[in-house]
């Protein structure tokens, strides 16, 4: 009998393995496992055109694994799983030792029929807004003619549905997911899609279904910036005024300026505008330790000098792990907040919202289920995390998240934190002790202290 249940259990793992065969992926000095599945481009077609699906699964290092796998759920919308493995790897060692970790690049990412604009490094196109409103259609354009390229299925609802086909093709009987950012409203739909194979879920910087685009969440941490300063005797001598600097900088808009690119060293004659100034600031405001900087760029933006800021924002880096596949972002984006997208007064709303609704008005949407917006009771524990300075994904959203998901929902805030939990203080070992505890609503989650915010960017004197 032990002998016939050894033999049935190997059976099972076998099948389960049998999906994947060893590859080699960036970032990684060892063999790793890679599969791929067919997938209907349009799910009402299960038979029309297919596309496919790739995935990476690196194995539980230990003979005494779990048969729960964690399945990490990417940012963006745009970023590739796969693409941002290794950095997924080294944050999740301990739950590796005997758990799978899966990476599916989300239709539209990565290796998954792929929905990629061109990056330029021109100085010029990347402070012209309505130059890069013209990018953008000219790339949509171009993906349209691919062979999967009917933008219109390429939503998170039918995302989801590829993803719980990658756990079939499998074998695991439940899954773990944790998601950051975009990731997170990915997570909650394969939850209301697939409840019964929801082991539990970490959310991080939490992307509510129901949520639309607020000026005020970027706002908020700027204004935070704002008083900090004011009442730190350092950063006031250093910048008295900073708040008015800020309105002053703004109002000087726009400014013809020489921009220095601050990796290639080329320069360019530029016009920065308010939309501009926007967006990097925007960027700058993910990162707390980026934030240190800011009152220093915006001083010298307000004096004409714009290189500190665009250095700042990241715009003119090397494309990366974490890169966005822009045609997947405006696929899933146009889809399911163009419709929603309201009209705001403040200037970072605006910002926001007039850039979507001007490549959203002739972006093909995809049908969005109504059921897609809601949010129901969770028979799963999930653990929801935030940074109190996160102009993208504020604690407000977490809060109305766990409230509609009930009591199994946990949330946990770091008050001068930014966009991204995973890496702060001990969140990753609490991922851990949630994940591999019998009982989540037991685990102590006050090892979560208040880190202070990055000491602001003073230069020194003389």
């Amino acid at each position: 009998m032990q002998a016939f249940v050894f033999l049935l259990f190997f059976g099972l793992l076998s099948t389960a393995q049998a999906a994947t065969k060893p590859c080699r992926i960036d970032g990684f000095p060892q063999e790793v496992q890679c599969g791929q599945i067919a997938r209907p481009l349009n799910p009402a077609e299960p038979q029309g055109k297919q596309i496919q699906i790739h995935y990476l699964v690196l194995r539980a290092q230990d003979r005494n694994q779990l048969a729960d796998p964690i399945f990490f759920l990417a940012g963006g919308p745009g970023q590739s799983a796969i693409n941002v493995a290794g950095w997924a790897e080294h944050l999740f060692n301990k739950l590796q030792l005997r758990r799978d970790m899966v990476f599916v690049d989300q239709r539209g990412t990565g290796r998954s029929a792929p929905l990629e604009c061109p990056e330029s490094q021109d100085l010029s196109k990347l402070t012209d807004s309505e130059g890069a409103l013209r990018e953008i259609k000219r790339c949509q354009s171009t993906l349209q003619k691919l062979p999967y390229g009917d933008l219109r299925f390429f939503t998170t609802s039918i995302a989801v549905q590829d993803l719980n086909a990658v756990r079939k093709a499998e074998g695991y009987p439940a899954i773990n997911l944790v998601g950051v950012s975009y990731g997170t409203r990915v997570g909650l739909e394969y939850l209301r899609q697939y409840p019964q194979a929801v082991r539990r879920v970490v959310l991080d910087g939490v992307l509510p279904p129901d949520y639309a685009i607020s000026g005020s969440d970027i706002q908020k941490p700027l204004d935070s910036l704002f008083a900090d300063c004011k009442s730190d005797a350092r950063c006031q001598s250093a910048y008295p005024n900073l708040a008015q600097s800020w309105r002053d900088l703004l109002a000087s808009t726009p400014k013809t300026t020489v921009l220095k690119h601050p990796r290639l060293n080329t320069e360019a004659n530029v016009t920065i505008s308010r939309e501009s100034v926007l967006g990097m600031v925007s960027a700058v405001l993910y990162s707390p330790v980026n934030s240190a900087g800011l009152p220093f760029a915006i001083t010298e933006a307000k004096a004409g000098r714009f290189n500190p800021l665009l250095a700042l924002s990241g715009q003119t880096a090397l494309p990366n792990a974490g890169k966005i596949f822009a045609g997947m972002h405006y696929s899933v984006w146009c889809a399911e907040e163009a419709g929603r997208l309201p009209v705001l007064d403040d200037d970072f709303g605006r910002f926001r919202s007039e850039t979507y609704r001007k490549v959203c008005g002739e972006w093909p949407r995809g049908a969005v289920p109504a059921a897609f917006y809601t949010l129901a009771k969770s028979a799963s524990p999930v653990l929801l995390l935030s940074g109190g300075l996160d102009p993208v994904t504020p604690p407000q959203h977490a809060t109305h998240v766990a409230k509609a998901l009930g009591a199994k929902a946990r949330h946990v805030v770091l008050g001068k934190s930014g966009h991204g939990m995973l890496m702060q203080s001990c969140v990753d070992d609490l991922v851990y002790r949630f994940i591999n505890a019998e009982d989540a609503q037991k685990v102590d989650l006050s090892c979560v202290k208040p880190i202070p915010r990055p000491v602001v960017w003073v230069l020194p004197k003389g």
